[in-house]
């Protein structure tokens, strides 16, 4: 099994919620069914909705902290989580499948199954790749997280919109500096053909105020 997959858990979770733009689609039961679809079919109740903002709320926090550069309140937030949300490996052969690896069978509620996936998934990633791969979307006021697999750790965005976006805005602030700019000069030079015109009308009128010989 591949355990690095179970990362997508936790992105997809912490991406419910968007503080910066007022937006949460995880408030009912039917959304966190949604969130939930990767473990099958289950009965989902209101506490485990409040259990899973819960556990969004902490994840949050570590790719924020990862984000600022502050990985040992990542690493001790990650690790509080996986203390609460344990793994409990099973292998099975459940609907004539050949045998596998399940993560997470016992756990008390489904959103204790989420949590441990999503954290334990979190983990591997940040520990192979490095938690500067866990990013925080810097097309402003977007604030999804991503895991950056980049080769080149080039990753700023979490989406191609995002990162269309942020080009845009880049480029219509740099012509509008562009244009700035040019007005400046404009001016600095209208100012200047005006000093120099008023030297030469100056030194005009003081060879005409010159008396004759």
């Amino acid at each position: 099994m591949e355990l690095a997959s179970y990362a997508d858990r936790a992105v997809s979770l912490v991406n419910t919620a968007d503080p910066y733009r007022h937006r949460d689609t995880l408030t009912t039961c039917e959304q966190a069914k949604e969130l939930l679809a990767p473990e099958g079919r289950c009965r989902v109740t209101n506490a485990d909705v409040a259990e899973l903002r819960a556990i969004r709320d902490r994840l949050r926090e570590v790719f924020d902290a990862a984000e600022s550069g502050r990985v040992p309140r990542a690493v001790q937030v990650l690790n509080s989580l996986m203390k609460q949300y344990p793994i409990r490996p099973v292998v099975t052969d459940h609907d004539g499948a050949s045998w596998h690896l399940h993560l997470a069978e016992g756990a008390p509620t489904i959103a204790a199954v989420y949590g441990a996936k999503a954290a334990m998934g979190l983990a591997v990633q940040a520990t192979e790749l490095g938690f500067d791969r866990l990013g925080v979307c810097q097309a402003a006021p977007c604030r999804e997280v991503f895991i950056d697999t980049s080769t080149n750790r080039s990753r700023r965005y979490c989406s191609d919109r995002c990162a269309t976006r942020a080009n845009v805005a880049a480029y219509r602030a740099r012509r509008k500096e562009q244009a700035r700019a040019a007005a400046a000069g404009e001016a600095e030079a209208a100012a200047a053909a005006t000093a120099a015109g008023a030297k030469v009308m100056a030194v005009a009128g003081a060879g005409s105020a010159t008396p004759g010989r």
